[in-house]
């Protein structure tokens, strides 16, 4: 007999579904598998005349497809119904949410089983629509559809029709809720009288935030989590710090007072609304939860990559490094509405996100919706509707919740807590509330937007919206409602009077200094030798590509005397000796697996079946973790997510190679405001080193610097190392340096290009065996000429075997200064003093003047070599572009600078000359 449904469906693509769906309905979507149930139990078959010719019922095709399309719409388009603003401004709507759109009446809906929609309880379609209504067009405004996959979309279905994580609170939460309201807006409310004026950028029309995050750790802890790490800008920071991290009130006085005694070991500081905390709470399940709150400069989302490398090293088994438990630690990273599709940086962050160099299990993020950024509308911030719709593209569920709805916004983060706990992906809130006060509360809003702060000013806090609500359900009377108030207030102005009568630690000033190196083991010829050996064993199933087992194959040739080892060579010895003292090592940017210039090949490829093999991570006794990763095409994120991955791990040697040098401008913020002043700022160390390719090889511009100026300039302090090393040997020992090293500061490393093989350059086993890394390295025929040389060339990396590729001259010796900052001056002063005849020191570069380390050398060399010596400047002059773009334009500069600074200084090459003479004083 023929079945009757299937005479209705003539698309081809359904009818397909419906066939397979009659054969075993798992094999289609839950989505379908209800729209054939609903086709199946409507009520009133096709029509006898149609199923006898064979053709469709088009009315009864019409009738079935337009319920199941409505019913879905409910849950794909519920979202544009809940009444999000709590300033009043009605959802947006939309068609798809009528019978009507689809052509059918709620006539046709009562048709409808409920059974057959899949609710057994629910008498009709009538019944369905209405159930679903409430769920996904009440106070939870979920956009699911886009979700990667039908699991996760099926179980958003299924949160929606139970109660399950949408269950209201009982009447203890509720009243637990209004204290904790009470306490949020209590606090903003107690610092603006108290110091009325002052900046603290509150929390005010979004206080939800703070029970939203209570909510966060207290399911957390639930499913696994001892450890919960934030990451916010300024807005609310200070409510968040007091009430959510535990950090003490009374410090939080004495800051705004002028005090900072507690905040330890920190030079020049940041103002309070940036710091971060470290602090832990016992949950409700008498679990302890540690608390972080990661520092935060005023670039609003440039931290969020920070959180992640934090909690990835965090996440780590401290017995077996190389393990992690992505449920231990929780991310939650709190976002700006302006600044969430504003800053590339969350996109970035957003991308790093189910990659396996970075993947944290899921970021829990909320967005502090103020409705305005600083004094713009969202209509000229975005070209979206929703501040969060960026989020969408990488897949990621989206929940709105009105802000004075603090039910829902509790009952959102349970349910984000729970998405992350099942599916180890990212989760957002987006919490629409308002700005009470202007950008800050100096700031007068009605000047930009007098119509919004009018409905502002007039409308209840969302503590009183809380408390009106409770009192109208009977849990509290408005009279506990006002003693909650007052004990608040009460307790912040004793703590408040007690500051002020402490007046100890009113200023501390905290002496800085250079970073001292710790020592270094020792390391053998044999001993190298056998991690060499161990590097050059791979598995006898696997088969590397044939040419590059050649290469790697000799490697072993240059341990022998007649050595040979180039870059490449040095670095792997390096880390499998860091690795075989069990530090662990990471390493990520652009194409580091390889190496940009095919000089690393740190992962073996199996040219058979692709399989992969890491030599250091066999390291023959090691129990340290070595991870190597080729990154996604960014900077920013990257180097953010590394210097983060750095903080919290001091026992890992963390590295970030950019691709080529002047790369790293992308990630310039990150330099600035974290890298070079964390320290300074917030006590906070990082032992990142950044591996900067640099060099004038006619590569042009932008493949040429690594822009050493930079880096020098914010030099101060002892806040970095900045490096140049001219040999493997030298590079080799800075990097064991940088891992021995205790003080925990980044490492700044100009790294070569044409370099990386030049044989002039290799070095010997004895040097990586029997030496250490030094600051200065004096000419090698330096000791036969002592009392002839009158001029002395100083310079750093590449440019040197320019220079020693031509006839010296007698009376000039060419020494390299390999580290500038720490400045060298005591071995730069040993070295000169070798060489009793010398009446001029030339600094010699390849950067333009206004580049490379000129500026930062010319008043320190004057202090290293005194009054009496003539100091000159060789290298290109003053430039906008870094370097030339045409070859034969470069070379001929090229061949200019190591022409001038050989020659006489009576006797320049030419008349492009590029020079400045320091005379003696």
């Amino acid at each position: 007999m023929a079945d009757p449904v299937a005479s209705v469906f003539n698309d081809a693509y359904i009818a397909e579904q419906y066939e397979n769906f009659r054969r075993d309905p798992g094999s289609v979507e839950e989505s379908w598998r209800q729209f054939f149930r609903l086709a199946a139990s409507f009520g009133g078959a096709p029509s006898a005349a149609a199923a006898s010719a064979g053709e469709p019922d088009q009315d009864f095709a019409r009738r079935v497809v337009g319920v199941s399309r409505y019913l879905n719409s409910i849950r794909r388009y519920g979202y544009l119904a809940v009444q999000l603003d709590p300033l009043g401004s009605p959802p947006p709507g939309a068609a798809e949410l009528t019978p009507e759109h689809y052509g059918i009446t709620p006539n046709d809906l009562a048709l409808v089983t409920g059974a057959s929609l899949g609710f057994p309880h629910l008498a009709t379609g009538n019944d369905v629509a209405e159930r679903l209504k409430y769920r996904y067009t009440r106070n939870l405004a979920v956009e699911f559809v886009h979700c990667g996959t039908e699991e996760e979309r099926q179980w958003f279905r299924a949160l929606f029709t139970a109660e399950q994580l949408t269950r209201s609170l009982s009447t203890d939460e509720k009243r637990a809720l209004l204290v904790r309201l009470t306490e949020v807006d209590g606090l903003e409310r107690f610092l603006g009288r108290a110091f009325t004026g002052y900046k603290r950028f509150s929390i005010e029309g979004t206080d939800a935030l703070v029970p939203m995050l209570d909510a966060a750790i207290e399911e957390s802890a639930a499913a696994g989590a001892s450890h919960v790490a934030i990451s916010m800008s300024h807005r609310g920071r200070i409510n968040v710090l007091a009430r959510v991290m535990g950090k003490p009130v009374d410090h939080i006085l004495g800051e705004f007072q002028g005090r900072h005694d507690h905040l330890g070991d920190v030079s020049t500081g940041d103002v309070k609304y940036h710091l971060g905390f470290e602090g832990e709470r016992v949950t409700a399940g008498g679990t302890t939860v540690s608390l972080s709150l990661v520092p935060n400069p005023s670039h609003l989302e440039i931290v969020n990559p920070v959180l992640q490398g934090y909690v990835r090293a965090h996440q780590r088994n401290p017995a077996a490094p190389a393990e992690r438990d992505e449920l231990s630690v929780v991310p939650i990273c709190i976002h700006g509405d302006a600044a969430f599709p504003g800053e590339g940086v969350v996109a970035e962050t957003f991308n790093l996100a189910r990659l396996r160099a970075y993947r944290v299990g899921g970021t829990l993020h909320v967005i502090v919706n103020n409705q305005v950024g600083f004094t713009t509308d969202p209509t000229d911030g975005r070209s979206t509707r929703f501040a969060s719709d960026l989020a969408k593209g990488f897949e990621m569920p989206v929940l709105h919740v009105n802000g004075d709805d603090a039910e829902a916004c509790v009952i959102a983060m349970r349910i984000a807590v729970a998405y992350r706990t099942k599916f180890g992906r990212d989760f957002l809130v987006d919490l629409v509330g308002y700005r009470r006060h202007g950008h800050n509360e100096g700031d007068e809003p009605a000047y930009t937007q007098p119509l919004l702060y009018e409905k502002i000013k007039v409308h209840p806090t969302p503590r009183q919206v809380w408390g009106e609500r409770l009192i109208s359900e009977g849990i509290v009377t408005q009279a506990e409602v006002d003693a909650t108030d007052a004990a608040v207030a009460a307790n912040l102005q004793t703590m408040l009077d007690k500051s002020k009568a402490d007046t100890s630690g009113d200023h501390t000033d905290f002496a800085a200094a250079a970073p001292a190196a710790s020592p270094v083991r020792e390391l053998t010829a044999a001993r190298l030798t056998e991690l060499n050996e161990g590097l050059l064993h791979w598995p006898a199933s696997f088969t590397p590509h044939p040419r590059l087992a050649k290469q790697l194959e000799r490697r072993r040739d240059a341990m022998g005397d007649a050595g040979g080892i180039d870059w490449g060579h040095a670095e792997s010895l390096a880390f499998a000796s860091i690795l075989a003292e069990n530090m662990s090592i990471r390493f990520s940017g652009q194409d580091v697996e390889r190496g940009t210039f095919s000089h690393r090949h740190a992962v073996l490829h199996d040219v058979m079946n692709g399989s992969e093999y890491v030599p250091l991570q066999h390291v023959a006794g090691s129990r340290a973790a070595f991870e190597i990763y080729n990154s996604a095409l960014s900077e920013m994120a990257v180097m953010g997510f590394e210097y983060g991955y750095s903080c919290a791990a001091p026992d890992t040697l963390t590295l970030w190679e950019g691709q080529f040098g002047d790369f790293a401008n992308v990630a310039q913020p990150i330099i600035d405001q974290f890298l070079s002043a964390d320290r300074a700022k917030w006590g906070q160390d990082s032992g990142l080193v950044l591996l900067l390719p640099h060099g004038y090889e006619g590569q042009g511009p932008e493949h040429s610097s690594a822009r050493l100026e930079r880096f020098l300039q914010m030099c101060a302090e002892g806040n970095m190392r900045v490096a140049y090393p001219s040999t493997p040997a030298q590079y080799f020992h800075i990097l064991r340096r940088q891992a021995a090293d205790q003080s925990r500061r980044p490492l700044v490393l100009m790294q070569p290009k044409s370099v990386l093989r030049l044989a002039q350059a290799s070095s010997r086993l004895s040097d990586l065996s029997e030496q250490a890394f030094q600051a200065v390295i004096d000419d090698p025929t330096g000791a036969q000429k002592r009392e002839d040389v009158s001029r002395i060339v100083l310079c750093t990396g590449k440019i040197y075997y320019e220079l020693a590729a031509k006839p010296l001259p007698p009376d000039v010796a060419v020494v390299r200064v390999e580290e500038l900052y720490p400045w060298p001056h005591a071995d730069i002063s040993r070295v000169l003093d070798l060489y009793p005849n010398v009446k001029d020191v030339a600094w010699v570069q390849e950067e333009p003047k206004n580049m490379g380390a000129w500026s930062y050398v010319a008043p320190r060399l004057r202090g290293s070599v005194g009054n009496a010596l003539v100091i000159r400047y060789i290298g290109r002059p003053e430039r906008a572009s870094p370097a030339e773009g045409y070859a034969q334009a470069h070379t001929d500069e090229q061949a200019r600078i190591v022409a001038d600074a050989l020659a006489s200084p009576q006797r320049p090459s030419g008349a492009r000359r590029a020079s400045g003479v320091m005379k003696a004083v």
